[in-house]
């Protein structure tokens, strides 16, 4: 077990929900403080710097502390750090603190190397699996604004150079409630919300957002959660629709909402649309670097959303150890020597980069 992986475990042994990520940032501020590096633990998370002994660009590596409660159906204690035959089952241990402890051992790495010129800082905060992310906020206090950025995720060390934002929608309808007795006896018939909804939710399933995505294809729009009704017996007078819409950079939120808002005769309210899409830019010399580094990794785009979201405005991407689709599920898992790898990979990406 290489450094980073025995990381790993350490990180994972220490519960860290979303809200209660206090204990795990300090347990990897005391392991950069025994590696001799610049180390800063706040409110806001954890943040590693290494400085190269002249100027040059700033890269930055961001991940998060936090995870999701472990929920029911696990063979293990979620908690216990469990290795068995060279792989860890444990909460986090995918998404993402396999990411951190990459990253910090791939600074230490690269401190160790004697960093030219330049600034490589390890970013991990907390809140980024509910809407109290403190990414934005820890990036505001960085000295200095990052040139480029790798988002820590696991996408299997392949980069993901574009990930789908999301819009959150509720559709609602309005209907006449009396007795269901006489509902069809009455001329005119009387409005009914659901035949309303089933209507429009047919022609939201035929709605074409015709512009398709380089690599994240075509906007999806999913209805999720139907609500209506107050008895069996009752015609409803309302009927409401939770739409998860995932999006991509060819389109923005607003162009969206107003195709729906055509498309159906329901109203149509913006619940949320702050998780923006986010890609790599043409020419990106930090994807070069990348592809130098991992020169049989296929890019990809990436249908999970994260912290990419606050950095949309750099040269940008998302890698990570770790299969994505273990996320949030019972039994997480990941191969330990893809975490040591990861590492490798990481301060590579960083030798490359620099200076």
């Amino acid at each position: 077990m290489g450094e980073a992986a025995g990381l790993l475990v350490e990180l994972v042994r220490v519960p860290s929900p979303s809200g209660e990520e206090a204990a795990v940032a300090r347990r990897l501020e005391e392991w950069a403080r025994g590696r001799g590096l610049e180390v800063h633990r706040d409110e806001l998370g954890v943040r590693i710097t290494v400085r190269g002994r002249a100027p040059g660009p700033v890269l930055l590596m961001a991940s998060h502390l936090d995870t999701v409660p472990p929920g029911d159906g696990w063979r293990v204690d979620p908690y216990a750090g469990v290795v068995d035959d060279g792989t860890l089952t444990a909460r986090g241990a995918v998404d993402a603190k396999a990411s951190v402890a990459a990253m910090a051992v791939a600074a230490a790495a690269v401190a160790q190397s004697s960093l030219a010129a330049g600034e490589l800082i390890v970013l991990a905060t907390f809140g980024e699996e509910t809407r109290h992310t403190t990414m934005p906020a820890a990036l505001a206090a960085l000295e200095r604004a990052p040139d480029a950025a790798v988002v820590g995720e696991p996408t299997g060390l392949a980069p993901a150079v574009a990930q789908r934002g999301l819009l959150i929608l509720e559709a609602r309808w309005r209907g006449e409630q009396l007795h269901a007795g006489w509902a069809s006896t009455l001329d005119p018939r009387p409005a009914n919300a659901i035949f309303a909804a089933a209507r429009d939710l047919a022609a939201l399933e035929r709605v074409d957002l015709e512009r398709v995505h380089r690599v994240l294809g075509r906007v999806a729009v999913t209805p999720t959660v139907l609500e209506a009704g107050v008895a069996r017996n009752v015609t409803p007078s309302a009927c409401r629709c939770a739409l998860d819409v995932r999006t991509t950079p060819a389109y923005t939120h607003e162009e969206i909402v107003e195709r729906l808002r055509q498309s159906i005769d329901g109203e149509i309210e913006v619940l949320s649309d702050r998780l923006l899409p986010a890609e790599t830019p043409p020419g990106s010399r930090l994807l070069a670097a990348v592809e130098r580094v991992l020169p049989d990794a296929a890019p990809f785009g990436s249908p999970t959303a994260s912290d990419w979201v606050w950095l949309r405005h750099l040269d940008a991407l998302k890698l990570g150890p770790g299969d994505s689709t273990r996320s949030h599920r019972p039994n997480e898992a990941i191969a330990l020597g893809e975490v040591d790898r990861a590492a490798e990979v990481y301060a590579a990406i960083a030798a490359e980069y620099l200076p």
